[in-house]
């Protein structure tokens, strides 16, 4: 119970640093949360595979949702700044661990998905300072629609990647 805790408390700090801090030295506090998840909640051995699928798929997904106009970062690049690639990361280490419970039924997944995924992605853009051309309504609607289906994808992926049981 207490490392589930851990890893919520993790996963918060690590988000908050992430889209407060963007790329700077504020990406220390992400990484020495995956640090600390890696070293006293699991291991690289069970996680690894998962957080860097996770992270490619993330990437992926947001990359391409940039590129489509739906995120207008301040910097120009192909892909997502390297933050939010972290995020991607971040939310890996949860899947097994804090956020376990929303695995089964798979529609729990795809409530908290639809729900969880506009919610924390508006409040990244707030804090961020990332716009969405589309405007916010239309933006969250489709985010939730995504999430709804990818979170539940990632939990799928969670349960064939990890080569063990969490602890």
């Amino acid at each position: 119970m207490l490392e589930r805790i851990a890893n919520a408390v993790l996963f918060q700090l690590g988000w908050f640093a992430c889209v407060v801090g963007g790329d700077s030295l504020w990406l220390l506090v992400p990484l020495l949360a995956l640090v600390i998840h890696l070293l006293w909640i699991s291991r690289w051995s069970d996680e690894g595979r998962l957080i860097l699928s996770v992270v490619l798929l993330g990437t992926t997904v947001d990359s391409t949702l940039r590129w489509l106009g739906v995120f207008d970062f301040t910097e120009v690049a192909p892909l997502i700044p390297l933050w939010l690639m972290l995020l991607w990361a971040l939310l890996a280490t949860t899947l097994r661990h804090c956020l376990a419970w929303s695995a089964s039924p798979w529609w729990l997944a795809c409530v908290l998905g639809g729900l969880g995924g506009p919610l924390s992605y508006y409040a990244g853009s707030q804090l961020a300072g990332v716009q969405f051309p589309y405007g916010p309504g239309p933006t969250l609607v489709g985010i939730g629609l995504l999430w709804a289906l990818l979170f539940p994808a990632l939990h799928f992926m969670a349960r064939r990647l990890a080569s063990q049981t969490p602890r």
